[in-house]
């Protein structure tokens, strides 16, 4: 049986051929396949603009910057995600505030903000997580977050792809300032590594273009320094200026041509992942041990990871224990993820999870099992069946 991670990216020959056919260009980064990407990525999803940044980090750091977030304005998430969300904070002199989520979606519950926002009126900005590629009550949060006068980010790192239960893509940003994305190996699609940021503001889409490479610009009519750019009334061909301070977080013309290939399958990877999820629902609903953590949006989650619940303790079983021999049979697994404010950077600065129940539970019993495009029925009820009798 080979091995079966939790999670793997597809590269198939016309993916290959793209990044060979950019190396055979003459362009390796900062040439047209990054805005040919960004074109393509905002029509996909159904935005005014996209920005092609380093990573998922990378577009969380600019996109918290272009929101406000600093010392007045403190930033409230997740406790179930990936460390990133949560750091896009401090990055920028914000505070993190983490808000519960619900326990049927693990994604921020819309009632309990409405309690976070009273207890911190410094927060000014949500980053709504769309965990295992499962879009957030973004109607609802929305609504919280315009009585409290705060803006969105969606951190959509996991969910390219994914729908709202309206039918529009998430991306859109119809309830947000910006979206971010990542392109990671393991996410639906990937660029190797690599983020993007939509929106449908054009100030925010061109200050994003100017902080992603040094805070400099090379747009005539956007100089402000007229008299070292020009002479005798025409633009001298050298120049540009930096107007404020930006970051290297550029990507390259390899990833975007990368990208690129991979944005016309990831209809199909999504809808392979969904076969899958079905597969894996109908397989566990007569298991009393194992239950899937999400059980709604079924048909509009871009499904990156599959994460299930299984009550250990009245198992007599620790997971470590269950983690180890899946691995024996060659069955990877994962937890996704380790609330943030546990980790011993967070615990020394005072966090704990004594506001997020409903996340402490969830991570007792959470395992992320095997999903991604070329995993096969077989090799499922691989997976399947070596649970069952595992835990039997």
């Amino acid at each position: 049986m080979d091995i079966l991670p939790y999670g793997r990216h597809h590269i198939d020959e016309s993916d290959i051929q793209a990044v060979v056919d950019c190396l055979s260009s003459g362009y390796l980064t900062q040439g047209p396949k990054i805005a040919e990407f960004e074109k393509a990525i905002a029509e996909y999803v159904g935005a005014s603009y996209a920005v092609a940044v380093s990573s998922g980090t990378a577009a969380l750091h600019l996109a918290s910057l272009v929101a406000g977030a600093g010392s007045n304005a403190d930033i409230i998430t997740s406790p179930i995600t990936f460390v990133a969300s949560s750091n896009a904070a401090f990055y920028t002199g914000a505070q993190p505030v983490f808000s519960d989520v619900d326990s049927n979606t693990i994604n921020l519950s819309p009632e309990i903000l409405v309690k976070t926002f009273q207890q911190n009126p410094k927060a000014k900005i949500v980053i709504p997580v769309h965990f295992a590629g499962l879009a957030c009550d973004m109607a609802a949060i929305e609504e919280v977050c315009a009585q409290n006068s705060a803006v969105i980010i969606e951190d959509a790192a996991q969910a390219l792809g994914a729908s709202y239960s309206d039918g529009k893509k998430v991306g859109c940003c119809s309830h947000s300032l910006m979206t971010i994305f990542s392109l990671h190996p393991v996410k639906s699609m990937t660029a190797g590594e690599g983020g993007i940021i939509t929106t449908n503001d054009e100030q925010v889409y061109r200050r994003l273009l100017r902080l992603r490479s040094h805070g400099i610009i090379k747009d005539d009519d956007e100089f402000q320094n007229s008299e070292n750019a020009q002479a005798e009334g025409l633009v001298n061909p050298w120049y540009y200026e930096m107007q404020e301070l930006g970051f290297h977080y550029r990507i390259t013309d390899i990833q975007c041509a990368l990208g690129l290939s991979q944005l016309k399958k990831l209809s199909q990877f999504v809808e392979r992942r969904r076969q899958l999820v079905e597969r894996y629902d109908i397989a566990f609903l007569g298991l009393d041990w194992i239950k899937s953590a999400q059980n709604s949006g079924r048909e509009d989650s871009a499904h990156h990871l599959y994460p299930i619940l299984i009550d250990y303790e009245a198992l007599g079983v620790s997971r470590a224990k269950v983690m180890m021999q899946l691995r024996e049979k060659n069955i990877i697994t994962q937890v996704h993820h380790i609330p943030v404010p546990i980790h011993p950077y967070y615990q020394q600065l005072g966090f704990n999870m004594d506001n997020c129940p409903n996340a402490a539970q969830y991570y007792q019993q959470a395992l992320s099992i095997p999903l991604y495009y070329d995993l096969t029925e077989a090799q499922q009820d691989y997976v399947i069946n070596t649970l069952a009798e595992m835990l039997s």
